[in-house]
């Protein structure tokens, strides 16, 4: 009889812990402020792959063998489309991270796909890990393309 309350917790708790990460997955939180954000190195690695400019940028990781990066490549392109006609228009930045798996280090990259909403300065604004919502995504952006 133990046995079978031990596998019934077990599975319940194993419930949980999916339900939880299903939920978490493709929402949009705030930057992390324990990473260190200051390295030359990040810094460089950034303006190489393109993230500094005239208004924000969004910062995807993909790979050829991802399935639902396709479906991070249409949302990004949707958001980014429906405010390209704003002060500041959001840049769409596709990363391969076969291609470059040092930028992918230095940002912490742990499972495709990963998004990244940049600010005009370079500054990490927002992570989405999974597929993000086209209106969660719009909404991170929108505050960043208004004019200064």
């Amino acid at each position: 009889m133990i046995e079978i309350t031990i596998l019934v917790v077990m599975l319940l708790a194993g419930l949980a812990v999916g339900f939880y990460l299903r939920h978490r997955e493709g929402t949009v939180r705030n930057a992390p402020a324990t990473l260190d954000r200051d390295t030359a190195a990040r810094d460089e690695l950034l303006v190489a792959a393109g993230v500094t400019g005239p208004g924000p940028a969004v910062l995807h990781f993909s790979a050829d063998w991802c399935g639902p990066c396709a479906a991070v490549r249409r949302v990004v392109a949707d958001a980014t489309a429906d405010l390209a006609d704003s002060p500041q228009p959001p840049r769409d930045i596709e990363v391969d991270i076969d291609a470059d798996p040092a930028l992918a280090r230095a940002l912490n990259v742990l499972s495709l796909p990963t998004t990244f909403v940049f600010d005009a300065e370079g500054r990490e604004r927002f992570r989405i890990s999974g597929v993000p919502k086209t209106s969660d995504l719009r909404s991170a952006l929108s505050p960043l393309t208004a004019a200064l």
